[in-house]
């Protein structure tokens, strides 16, 4: 059975020596968390992962969900009782404001803490990451009463949240949905239409399950200027808060997947169910960004969380599996091969893995800081900035984290040969749930074109300008600093691939937009890259000033760093390089074929 320890130490070093959390001592909730508090979140989170959550992960793939003939749906063996034992120990409402019960700590802490349970058990993590990211949307956009009726049990972790979207005959495309609310003379609705792909949507594990569902409302405008927010709850909740009668909702089927067999994805039948409206009539796309926005950055956190424990699984059977002898003679003559991590090819494909989960971490604290700075910050200027690079930053990180996780789980069931292709070892497994990320809250490819045709000419490119301008400063700054000079030249050309790319996309773009869509995968790869590098920048700076000033018998892992940077910087960044030339080569090939040619 794979096992997986929680990367405590790492993140202490980025919170504390990368990103000096404490600096943001003056937001609510980052006074709380003071380093003690930190630590002791950080290690009581892993153990509750490697303890509990770990053993369930294979059961819990094997096992499955199973929808009974009345539509109950029961989840596999333990996740009610390990569901528990999250609630109790609080890590639901983590990040959540006080008022509701929760404990007000930054929500930074609660996307790391996500991390863990991800690497530890994909499918079961997702039924509490989705309340966090429906409690987000309500607390944006519902009305007082609302929030007072349905957010103490969510931030307690009692009551369920999902995000209902998609239908039948529509995906991204949200302006053909269908799913129909009439008013009542009560203020209510009813809601009726079909949903599908409802992450937790039926499950055994909690009370009550609050549906965030998109309808229209009758007589509302045709496509995405006609859609509305409802919260729809499974049981009804009675004035006094406690549960009544079972509500128009139910599960239809539960999906046969590739992956993430623990999770229960649904088919959700609303046959005028009683919902409740979030906001205003017609807006309920920009309440549901909120959500989408939560879960995007959730998503992206998934990939590199999977990326982590493939790749703790992947170097303990390289130190182990005997097999050849190293190029340069046997390391271990006194054993009858040498172990497979002797070989530079197997070192390789460590290191890539290895490379982009330290930078992808980093990414991952750096873009949540600016959420909560955005959401937490009482300077107009300051919350501006924040939220607009988190705007930027959120495709970017969800498509490459995604894409990249993916390939490293794929790469890491390598390492095992055949036997990675076998279920008892556990890569298989991680190969097929790190699948899925890639697809859900906007595929991939929808993420590429969000970021190339909606955040890069947003507020006439004010958050691409900061972006460049932050690392450029960077890179200015420490353009003397020795330390960091292996490193720089390297960062720098990928600055300025990704500055020709944006420059090329302003030429060619708007005359052509193919040009744009046939090079945004790429250009989002290159921003990613970017992004790393510059995350690797400011970790190895950290790193030389920690080993500058006494490493307290950490000097071997702060080492251990710059080589895995230099590592990245070498064979790694270079890519840019092959990116740009892919924009540059423009839309003409990717278009010219005809239909009839495929």
């Amino acid at each position: 059975m794979p096992s997986y320890t929680a990367p405590v130490d790492d993140v202490l070093f980025l919170l504390n020596d990368v990103f000096h959390i404490e600096r943001q001592n003056n937001l609510p909730g980052f006074a709380d968390a003071t380093p003690d508090v930190v630590e002791a979140i950080l290690v009581e989170s892993g153990k509750l992962c490697s303890e509990v959550l770990v053993p369930l992960n294979a059961r819990g793939d094997v096992q499955g969900c199973t929808r009974h003939d009345d539509g109950r749906v029961t989840t596999p063996d333990g996740f009610k009782e390990a569901y528990k034992q999250l609630v109790e120990g609080g890590w639901v409402g983590l990040s959540s404001p006080v008022e509701y019960g929760g404990q007000g700590l930054p929500a930074t802490l609660t996307v790391i803490v996500n991390e863990f349970l991800a690497s530890s058990n994909l499918a079961f993590s997702m039924y509490s990451g989705l309340v966090q990211g429906a409690v987000a949307a309500i607390l944006a956009h519902a009305s007082d009463e609302l929030k007072m009726k349905f957010l103490p049990k969510m931030v307690e972790g009692t009551w369920a949240g999902t995000m209902n979207l998609t239908e039948p005959h529509c995906g991204t495309d949200l302006g053909l949905l269908r799913t129909k609310a009439v008013k009542q003379p009560d203020g209510s609705y009813k809601i009726s239409g079909t949903k599908i792909f409802i992450s937790g949507g039926e499950q055994d594990i909690t009370e009550n399950i609050i549906h965030l569902v998109l309808a229209r409302i009758e007589g509302a405008p045709a496509g995405t200027k006609g859609i509305s927010l409802f919260i729809v709850p499974k049981m009804l909740v009675n004035d006094d808060g406690s549960l009544g009668a079972k509500n128009g909702v139910s599960c239809g089927s539960i999906e046969h997947k590739m992956g993430i067999h623990g999770n229960s994805t649904c088919v959700m039948n609303y046959d005028q169910a009683t919902g409740y409206l979030i906001g205003t009539e017609n807006k309920g796309l920009n309440a549901m960004f909120v959500m989408m926005n939560e879960a995007r950055l959730g998503v992206g956190v998934q990939g590199l969380a999977l990326s982590e424990v493939a790749y703790q699984n992947a170097v303990t059977y390289a130190k182990e599996r005997l097999q050849g002898r190293a190029l340069t003679g046997a390391k271990f003559p006194d054993k009858p091969a040498d172990p497979i991590i002797v070989h530079p090819d197997v070192r390789r494909t460590l290191l890539t893995i290895r490379a982009f989960n330290e930078a992808a971490r980093a990414f991952v604290i750096w873009t949540s800081l600016f959420g909560d700075i955005s959401h937490r910050s009482s300077d107009a200027k300051e919350k501006q900035h924040a939220d607009d690079l988190m705007g930027l930053l959120t495709p970017v990180l969800k498509g490459v984290l995604t894409d990249i996780g993916f390939a490293n789980a794929v790469n890491a069931q390598q390492m095992y040969g055949g036997h990675g292709y076998i279920r008892e070892w556990g890569m298989e497994q991680f190969v097929r749930d790190a699948r899925i990320p890639m697809i859900y809250e906007g595929a991939n490819g929808i993420q590429a074109l969000d970021l190339v045709g909606r955040k890069l000419p947003k507020d006439g490119g004010r958050a691409l300008q900061a972006f460049f301008a932050e690392v450029q400063g960077f890179l200015n700054d420490h353009k003397d600093d020795a330390g960091l000079k292996p490193y720089l030249a390297g960062v720098n050309a990928s600055l300025g691939h990704l500055q020709q790319a944006t420059m090329w996309f302003m030429q060619n773009a708007m005359a052509k937009p193919d040009n744009a869509g046939a090079g945004a995968t790429d250009y989002m790869h290159l921003f990613g890259l970017v992004v790393l590098g510059y995350m690797w920048l400011r970790i190895v700076k950290a790193a030389n000033e920690k080993l500058a000033a006494g490493a307290a018998g950490r000097e071997d892992a702060l080492k251990n760093k710059l080589i895995v940077a230099k590592f990245f910087v070498e064979r790694m960044l270079p890519e840019t390089g092959a990116h740009l030339a892919r924009i540059q080569a423009g839309a003409g090939s990717v278009m010219e074929l005809e239909m009839e040619g495929f």
